[in-house]
């Protein structure tokens, strides 16, 4: 694609705020915040001249755990303008996976909120940085996270050894337009600038390294196939920390000089409260927080009347959910998007004069500047419209590759530039894709990717496991569940409820087994390969969800 934008994301911001000054940029209506853009910029050069007299470089890794609060947004941008790489923690993380990020990342610096849902994140911190407990800021030295020097606070009473989150903005005084500018200048669009947590089949997580071009791209293609607009108004109820919110949310928004309306913990009744007082035009959402906001019995009670364009994607979306958002929350020209982090995150999206039905059969057709092809998965062939193989993309947005894992790179990332997503899928004559499976074993539960092998590898700590087997089975509410086939060591006794104990505040509830059942072998193939899908369809008669099946 040749009208490729690149620009880096600080001088992207620069440039909105120039072009629509006055524009809401960034809206949190219980909170009393209305930044326009040019007061949004303003902000993030001096939380950004903060970071560089704390001493925070460019290249270095900057951390963020934390749920939608304005500062996650500013610190996005901020770190941009300085060329420091922000690091993405999923907010649902316990101690086990903080430990991994914080480690795996290098990263010098942590920004932290206060707790999240039922996670107390300065008791979980203090489990891993015990250090934490009698160092002074910027003091910090834990052998075995030795890159990890600052932990700033975001919130009040902040806690010791850590930086409050609003002093930044003071230290920047200290720094001069001319030396950010300079550093700013420094900065490549090819520049990592991004690094978002995807786990693997190989049971660790691995680092994502997206740049500006890859980013500031995606976002305006996703936002063009929205048909966005300066005068448009993007209520966000997606977590930041997922691509969905930082790239199709955030990044689709600014480059369109669009205001951002973020929900800060999703609750259907904050969406529809936010979306008509703010008069919002688009709205984001996994399908099932669309169903909750049209179960919700206040629903009839709001006018929604301004909405027209959003996105529904992060797992299949139901027919009837999509036709009720069309009908009854008037989001006419409403979209899907397939795409993985590795790919930042678009790679096909729906039209909004695309009929529903291909709304709902399909995840639309590429994006401009993005290659798609069907190829067969024993010879990596293309295929022809018609026939099932696996998608692979190639173009602008494809990752550098995955931070300090070569190996791992070389596997999704063929010679010819191409990355092989591990989904099976059709296309037709047309373009449209079709998702009909997955080559990877991966298990989508309400819009959060989970990987078998991750909990297998925690699993096997218990002493009293021999061996398991993760896999997902159907579930109306959130698509799919964690089930757990365990094998106990000879003699070991173990409940389920012990087995989900053991998890508990160590790997994301999200992971946590559903269900658990205790087995003496598994159904294998004659080279000795476990059958998951045996597994799995044993479980559903078992369990009798053959009716979340059909639906």
């Amino acid at each position: 694609m040749s009208d490729l934008i690149n620009t880096t994301i600080g001088s992207l911001l620069d440039d909105i705020a120039r072009r629509f000054p006055a524009n809401d940029a960034l809206v949190y209506p219980d909170r009393g915040i209305r930044y326009s853009y040019a007061q949004f910029n303003h902000i993030c050069r001096q939380v950004a001249k903060g970071l560089i007299r704390l001493g925070i470089k460019k290249g270095d890794n900057v951390s963020i755990w934390a749920h939608n609060v304005p500062e996650w947004v500013i610190l996005m941008f901020a770190t941009a303008k300085i060329g420091a790489v922000l690091v993405t923690v999923n907010t649902a993380y316990k101690s086990s996976e903080l430990e991994y990020i914080l480690e795996q990342s290098d990263s010098t610096t942590l920004v932290m909120v206060r707790s999240w849902k039922d996670t107390d994140y300065v008791a979980t911190l203090h489990e891993v940085v015990p250090e934490l407990a009698s160092a002074p800021f910027g003091n910090l030295h834990c052998p075995k996270l030795p890159f990890l020097r600052n932990i700033i606070f975001i919130g009040d009473d902040t806690p010791a050894g850590m930086l409050n989150f609003g002093r930044i903005s003071e230290l920047g005084r200290e720094v001069s337009d001319a030396e950010l500018a300079a550093i700013e200048a420094s900065i490549d669009c090819n520049d990592t600038i991004n690094m978002q947590y995807t786990s693997g089949t190989t049971g660790f997580p691995k680092g994502v390294m997206l740049t500006s071009r890859n980013l500031v791209n995606n976002g305006f293609q996703i936002g063009e196939c929205m048909k966005f607009t300066d005068a448009d108004r993007l209520c966000i109820p997606v977590p930041f920390f997922h691509c969905f919110g930082s790239v199709l949310a955030v990044m689709a928004s600014v480059t369109h000089g669009t205001a951002m309306i973020p929900v800060e913990l999703f609750d259907p009744l904050k969406v529809l409260q936010t979306i008509e007082k703010e008069r919002c035009t688009a709205l984001h959402g996994v399908p099932t927080m669309f169903i909750a906001e049209l179960e919700h019995p206040d629903f009839p009670n709001f006018d929604l009347s301004t909405l027209r364009t959003g996105i529904m994607a992060g797992s299949v979306c139901p027919i009837e959910v999509m036709k009720r958002a069309v009908k009854d929350m008037h989001l006419t020209g409403i979209t899907s998007v397939y795409g993985q982090t590795e790919s930042s995150p678009g790679i096909t999206q729906t039209r909004t004069d695309d009929p529903v039905e291909l709304r709902v059969t399909t995840v639309g057709r590429a994006l401009p500047g993005a290659e798609v092809q069907i190829v067969d998965i024993e010879t990596g062939a293309a295929l022809p419209p018609g026939k099932q193989g696996e998608l692979c993309a190639r173009g602008y947005m494809v990752m550098k590759g995955y931070y300090k894992m070569p190996e791992e790179t070389a596997k999704v990332i063929d010679a010819d530039g191409w990355l092989h997503t591990g989904d099976l899928a059709i296309m037709d004559e047309n373009g449209y894709c079709k998702i009909t499976g997955r080559i990877k074993q991966m298990i989508i539960r309400g819009g959060e990717n989970i990987y078998p092998k991750e909990i297998e590898e925690f699993l096997y700590t218990h002493p009293n496991i021999t061996d398991v087997q993760v896999y997902g089975v159907p579930d109306k509410k959130y698509g799919e569940q964690v089930m757990a086939a365990v094998i106990l060591k000879k003699g070991a006794t173990m409940t389920e409820d012990d087995v989900r104990e053991f998890c508990r505040n160590r790997i994301a509830n999200y992971k946590i087994p559903r269900y658990v059942k205790f087995v003496g072998g598994y159904p294998m193939t004659a080279s000795g390969k476990i059958q998951k899908f045996k597994l799995r369809e044993l479980a559903i008669k078992e369990l009798h969800l053959e009716e979340e099946t059909a639906s």
